[in-house]
């Protein structure tokens, strides 16, 4: 297969996150022409590669073996190959494996282009009606050590901030924000972004764990958090009509 590029390069392509029609044909173009697909898992990319006929062999690059196959990766990239690396859904690196052997191919010299695409974090942020200027990317929290102080961290910046949760913890994590941020801070829960069940509720923290208390989420999910500059608009907006009312 002809390599897009005279000399070896890694392209970090991202894939949908839920809806099909967001792969980009530049994206399809790029694994159609390169020597080896690296996956996530094979087994949850082979439908995404079968249905744009992309028959570039595959093979397994995560989490768990990432440490033991960069550097054989590094060195194939390094001879002349050109390689692509995809993960489950959306952009590799993003709360997903990447990181790792990117940094290795920049810290040899070899070149990396990572094409813009699909993230779920993205939309979830729009969506949500809380200012986009500034924010902060969390990703997953820590499970257990850690968790409480960073929690209060992000509770003490002025930006809004993104956090992805999985289903079953989600109304543990809203009681949790409650706890560090106060009810009434602003804030949004996205699911199944771009799928067909595709879902945004808005209100306060308050508002929301109720709300997911009484109706079990399903499909992956996208806090997004208000800053403090927001609880204290909404504070001095509310001292404002009570000010108005009484005069």
């Amino acid at each position: 297969m002809k390599c897009p590029s005279n000399k070896g390069k890694l392209f970090i392509v991202p894939t949908p996150v839920g809806n099909m029609g967001d792969m980009t044909p530049r994206a399809i173009e790029v694994l159609n022409s390169v020597s080896l697909i690296l996956a996530e898992d094979t087994r949850t990319s082979a439908p995404l590669l079968s249905n744009f006929g992309i028959s570039t062999p595959c093979v397994s690059h995560h989490k768990y073996n990432e440490h033991d196959t960069v550097q054989p990766i590094v060195n194939r990239i390094k001879g002349g190959e050109c390689i692509a690396l995809i993960s489950d859904a959306g952009t590799p690196g993003i709360s997903d494996p990447g990181f790792l052997l990117s940094r290795e191919c920049r810290r040899e010299g070899v070149e990396v282009e990572t094409l813009p695409g699909a993230t779920a974090f993205v939309p979830a942020l729009v969506n949500s009606g809380l200012p986009c200027d500034r924010f902060c990317f969390e990703g997953f929290l820590p499970p257990k050590k850690g968790r409480r102080s960073r929690l209060e961290l992000l509770a003490s910046d002025d930006r809004t901030f993104i956090i992805y949760e999985s289903p079953l913890r989600l109304v543990k994590t809203l009681q949790q924000l409650i706890e560090v941020c106060g009810g009434d801070r602003p804030a949004s829960v996205s699911r199944e972004i771009s799928k067909i069940h595709n879902t945004t509720v808005n209100g306060s923290l308050a508002e929301l764990y109720d709300y997911f208390n009484a109706n079990q989420p399903r499909g992956e999910i996208v806090i997004i958090v208000g800053g403090k500059a927001e609880e204290t608009i909404r504070v001095h907006r509310n001292k404002y009509k009570d000010d108005d009312s009484n005069s």
